[in-house]
């Protein structure tokens, strides 16, 4: 059930392009949102879409990836194991300024005469460009062009290119370019303030925030641990207060221009700024491009990243912009091959969809240990975090069509996992609990209820950890690795529960787990959550199918994993008698899976008279008041039928999801795509393309209404497997891909890859047909329905397309 109106952005302002996101004039009412839409990133080092001269801005960042603040959790009351390492994502020194001066007057977007404007996200080659006419107050024409990527192969780099030209009068032309800190300089640039000291600068968890989505602010936290100029090239170097994070990051330039130049640099511990003095006349121009690199580590001094960032700056500067340009769009095209999702003649759906995935792989591409935070590097909410987001909702995408992502995020959990063995310790269990929200692996989640509670993350990780190596066979990474993790996080689940009647004669045992929390964040610290039990079970069997694979095929492995985890004789059998006996709730007079034990004995909640500007429930009512009723925040007893269909047959399925479907707000990005899927697999087409339309649009028309934070990442997975499990039906059992398509009525064709270890298979799907071509690999079985198909290469197959549901109606 939504609760939200959906109101997309201006056409007039924003017109459609299947291939690009375009703005046609700056509207201060939409410069918030803009700044987060038109990000780029690489997964490593990550710009907001702020203008190239700074002003207007809502939110400058320049994010680097596990680049972090602690400070200590101060709870108001203290109790045993509370977290209590506070980590915040730290903005960098921002080098996409460009601040021009035409007769010694700025360009400022906002107040200046603007006769032409347009910006465009290029998602075919990963590049932001911008082109305007300003006349002066003079009465002057000046064109500016401007271009700007953040380097996919080149994990460190940042690109820019500014052009001015004169198109009418002459004038002098000054450009500043900067690598400025932006929280130790005011509007002029001078430096201003202290830097933050965790030791003295004690806050109450949320002090001061009224949305728990928004990130904690903690001013400044760089120490400068030194500058250095030499000739255009700047570099700064800091290292953060608490955490001991060092950074270094610089620029340098190559100019070309129809006159001569004069050039002037200086740093200081704020900034790295040169300067660049010109007078032009009619038809004549100042190129600038600039190259800038960042460096972060957890141990290097900054003057070794400094030498780092030296090196990169000059292998760009050799390069120029356009040779980094053309590598780019290079990257882009082999990633649209395996990753894009073609909607024909549907231009607002495919342009928002492949806005969609444009954002998975900027979150994802250079993740190279580290996580992806929930708002990827496009803003500071939830403080550049890492959530289960990532395992359930972006992985998968990644699984099938980037599986060298997907293994580095599934190894960047497994260096984690020394702290979720000592954050087990902390709770007084077994095993290890990953934690709920973290950069560096310690517990960052304050709020227990809804975050160390949830311990089903930890089988979230291994359903991610199956269903990668089910696609790529990456069996080293499995008995490595993986096993590794599912030994721990199998000894959490049978410390973690309980039995009863086991000792009853006649009484069949089962394994209970009690005080904890689903994904549902409006039902918190129950007893059996039916998701929870069900990953468990999943988990437990897991482990030991893995580590039976490795005592039998891998002996030289099975010698380091009992060494590094202490396997003990009878472990396996623990874990299956638990699996075995694991207890999944069922209500007889209802005939539906309930959430929980007493989740049934609640009061269901008032929708009728809650109005629409009382969502989310969370900023509007006290917790205790949303936990004593049955109201859902994002898809638990749904979602769990969605990853494990196995466990539920088709008449349940539809009496849960009917029941619940009801109750479930969509308060949280992370459910329209869940509920959606499970519609169009349970024929509910007009539901189906409802909660699609939510998913897909949720950044773009800013449902939830806090976009200008960042983009919703796991949002954007969602919209993938909705397309791609929900009207494509596709479902990977481990054995052989499967497909059932029910793609909408109303929508001509879909088309898309699935990459897995037996090659790629291209899927084009119509109102009538549907057809399945093996572009990589020799020959792959998969399933059309009830019916297996031996693909080989080059080889099409085609089938007619039976409706199996009612008819659909197009969105957008």
């Amino acid at each position: 059930m939504l609760h939200r109106e959906i109101v997309g952005l201006p056409t007039m302002v924003y017109p459609v392009d299947e291939w690009a996101l375009v703005e046609c004039e700056v509207d201060p009412d939409y410069l918030d949102r803009a700044e987060t839409i038109f990000s780029l990133s690489n997964g490593y080092v990550g710009l907001r879409g702020a203008p190239d001269e700074g002003r207007p801005q809502h939110d400058l960042g320049t994010f680097v990836n596990g680049f972090h603040e602690t400070w200590p959790i101060t709870h108001a009351e203290e109790a045993f194991g509370f977290a209590r390492t506070g980590q915040t994502i730290v903005a960098v020194p921002d080098a996409r300024r460009f601040h021009l001066y035409v007769d010694d007057e700025p360009l400022q977007l906002t107040m200046a005469d603007i006769e032409s404007f347009e910006r465009r996200l290029d998602m075919r080659t990963g590049e932001l460009t911008r082109e305007l006419v300003w006349r002066t107050p003079s009465g002057k024409r000046v064109r500016v062009r401007s271009r700007r990527l953040v380097s996919m192969a080149h994990r460190h780099l940042v690109a820019f290119r500014y052009e001015v030209t004169m198109l009418d009068g002459e004038a002098p032309v000054v450009i500043s370019s900067q690598l400025r800190h932006e929280a130790a300089t005011d509007e002029s640039g001078r430096m201003v303030g202290d830097v933050f000291d965790p030791s003295t600068d004690v806050r109450l968890v949320g002090e001061g925030i009224d949305d728990p989505r928004r990130s904690e602010s903690l001013g400044d936290v760089l120490v400068c641990e030194g500058h250095e100029s030499t000739g255009s090239r700047g570099v700064l170097r800091y290292a953060t207060s608490a955490s001991g994070m060092t950074l270094a990051c610089g620029i340098d330039h190559h100019v070309t221009a129809d006159v001569e130049i004069d050039v002037d640099g200086v740093t200081d511990r704020a900034r790295a700024k040169t300067v660049f003095f010109a007078d032009l006349g009619p038809g004549q121009s100042l190129v600038i491009e600039k190259v800038a690199a960042y460096a972060t580590s957890r141990s290097a001094p900054s003057m070794r990243l400094a030498d780092r960032v030296n090196r990169v700056l000059d292998r760009a500067l050799e390069r120029g912009y356009d040779d980094l340009a053309a590598e780019q769009a290079d990257w882009f095209a082999r990633f649209w091959e395996a990753g894009d999702v073609v909607i024909e003649d549907n231009p607002v759906v495919q342009q928002a969809v492949r806005w969609s995935l444009f954002q998975l792989v900027q979150a994802s591409a250079r993740c190279e240990g580290t996580g992806i935070p929930a708002k990827g590097l496009t803003g500071s909410g939830y403080e550049g975090h890492y959530f289960w987001d990532t395992e359930v909702y972006v992985l998968p995408y990644l699984t099938y069509t980037m599986p060298r992502a997907a293994r580095n995020l599934l190894r960047f959990r497994y260096s984690l996992l020394d702290a979720a063995r000592t954050r087990a310790r902390e709770v007084n269990q077994a095993g290890a609990l990953f934690p709920w929200r973290t950069i560096n692996g310690e517990e960052a989640s304050a709020y227990y209820e809804a975050g160390t509670a949830q311990y089903h993350i930890n089988a979230d990780i291994v359903y991610a950890i199956r269903k990668y190596v089910r696609a790529t066979g990456d069996t080293d990474f499995l008995v490595d690795e993986g096993a590794e993790i599912l030994v721990e996080t199998a000894r959490l689940w049978v410390d973690l529960g309980f039995y009863r009647n086991g000792h009853v004669a006649g009484a069949r045992e089962s394994f209970h787990i009690h005080g904890v929390t689903g994904p549902d964040e409006y039902t918190t610290v129950v007893n059996d959550n039916a998701y929870t039990n069900l990953m468990a079970r999943l988990n437990l069997r897991y482990a030991v199918e893995v580590v039976r694979l490795v005592e039998e095929y891998h002996p030289e492995v099975l010698a380091r994993l009992r060494h590094r985890t202490d396997l003990r004789p009878g472990e396996l059998e623990e874990w299956e008698r638990a699996a075995d006996a694991m207890y999944v709730p069922h209500d007889e007079g209802l005939g539906i899976t309930p959430q929980d034990e007493h989740f049934l004995e609640k009061q269901r909640w008032d929708f009728e008279a809650t109005p629409r500007d009382k969502y989310p429930l969370l900023l509007h009512f006290h917790p205790l008041v949303i936990y004593r009723h049955q109201v859902i925040k994002q898809a638990d007893i749904v979602l769990a039928m969605f990853l494990l269909p196995s466990e539920f047959d088709a008449d349940l399925m539809r009496r849960n999801y009917d029941y619940y479907d009801p109750l479930t707000t969509g308060d949280s990005s992370l459910s329209a795509s869940t509920q959606s899927i499970m519609a169009a697999e349970l024929g509910d087409d007009a539901k189906a393309l409802e909660y699609f339309r939510f998913g897909l649009f949720v950044d773009l028309a800013d449902v939830a209404g806090n976009v200008a934070d960042g983009v919703h990442v796991a949002a954007a997975g969602g919209v993938w497997q909705t397309l791609v499990c929900g009207f494509a039906g596709f479902r990977d059992d481990g054995e052989v891909l499967a497909f059932d398509p029910r793609l909408p009525s109303n929508w001509r064709r879909m088309t898309f890859a699935i990459t897995t270890q037996a090659g790629r298979v291209r899927v084009a799907m119509g109102r009538l047909e549907a057809t399945y071509t093996l572009e990589v690999g020799e020959e792959m079985t998969i399933r059309h329905r009830d019916e297996e198909l031996v693909l080989r290469a080059a080889e099409p197959v085609t089938r007619d397309l039976t409706p199996t549901v009612p008819a659909a109606t197009a969105v957008g």
